[in-house]
């Protein structure tokens, strides 16, 4: 008799055990620095900025993705779930009325006031700011712990650290320069500059940013890019389908045909989405610089959807 209640003591004690462990809280601290706690890794999230939505998706958490931005397209299966405006247009309502758990949102337009509206809502807001891939990589691993994938984004991190390790071992540093185009000339010149990740793929395959002295993402003139000359020109311009392509209007600018990179046609129109959102794809960004540096000729996106 003795032995059953022992045993019956034991069973109860692993169940409880159990219990406990599948209550456990979550707590992660956001790329601002606040303390975020939920009783139980998240269920129901929206996601506003298109990079966390393809990192949540990379984690095997679309299910748990009840409302997404505007600008959020990737996996194409996420455009089956309902859009809210985001940005400085971020409608509270809507995304309320999804009733999530978190709002995973970016630095760029939400205000103290918004937040504090969301979180008397009873939603936890999560804040990411990933500006270079050190960012990146703690953006995952602080997707990953909210929603339980902890194993997952640290697997996720290796994978794209091997590949760009792998990257930077087979390229060879020429000195050459690349200007990144961040916005088209008819929109006002932006570039890529120190402390971007996009200013670290270009260290990775070998090459020097031509823009190595601005600090981050800054607007620049036209004359600095002819001054600077560079070797290689990386554009995000999307096209369409309709009139000259990217590489082809950087081709003909008026001005712009003695550039080195021009002369060589030694542009790359880059997929935007891959290149210029801090997420996975990085690695596939970087990957396709490496090739286009390696294999030479001007290079074109796959016209945009």
């Amino acid at each position: 008799m003795k032995r059953v209640s022992v045993l019956v003591f034991a069973v109860a004690l692993m169940l409880a055990a159990s219990c406990a462990c599948a209550q456990e809280g979550v707590t992660v601290t956001d790329m601002m620095g606040r303390e975020v706690t939920l009783e139980a890794p998240a269920t129901r999230v929206v996601a506003l900025t298109a990079a966390d939505c393809e990192i949540l998706c990379a984690l095997g958490c679309e299910d748990a993705l009840v409302g997404r931005g505007e600008y959020c397209d990737y996996p194409a299966s996420v455009l089956e779930v309902p859009s809210v405006e985001s940005g400085a247009n971020t409608n509270l309502e809507q995304i309320i009325a999804l009733e999530p758990q978190v709002l995973l949102m970016g630095t760029m337009a939400q205000t103290t006031e918004q937040v504090e509206a969301l979180e008397a809502a009873g939603i936890k807001v999560v804040v990411s700011n990933a500006q270079n891939l050190e960012g990146v990589y703690t953006a995952i691993g602080m997707i990953g712990q909210l929603m339980g994938k902890a194993a997952e984004a640290d697997a996720m991190v290796a994978d794209m650290q091997a590949a760009f390790t792998d990257i930077a071992a087979k390229s060879e540093n020429t000195g050459k320069t690349v200007y990144f185009e961040v916005s088209p000339l008819q929109w006002g010149l932006w570039t890529a500059g120190k402390g971007t990740f996009m200013d670290e793929l270009a260290t990775l395959c070998g090459l020097t940013n031509a823009f190595a002295d601005v600090e981050g993402w800054a607007a620049i003139s036209e004359e600095q890019v002819l001054e600077r000359d560079p070797d290689y020109i990386v554009t995000i311009t999307m096209y369409y389908g309709e009139g000259p392509t990217p590489v082809e209007e950087i081709m003909g600018r008026e001005g712009w045909s003695e550039l080195k990179a021009v002369r060589n046609s030694a542009i790359l129109n880059a997929d935007s989405n891959e290149i210029s959102r801090p997420g996975p794809r990085l690695k596939e960004a970087a990957e396709t610089m490496f090739r286009f540096l390696n294999e030479g000729g001007a290079e074109e996106a796959a016209p945009a959807a």
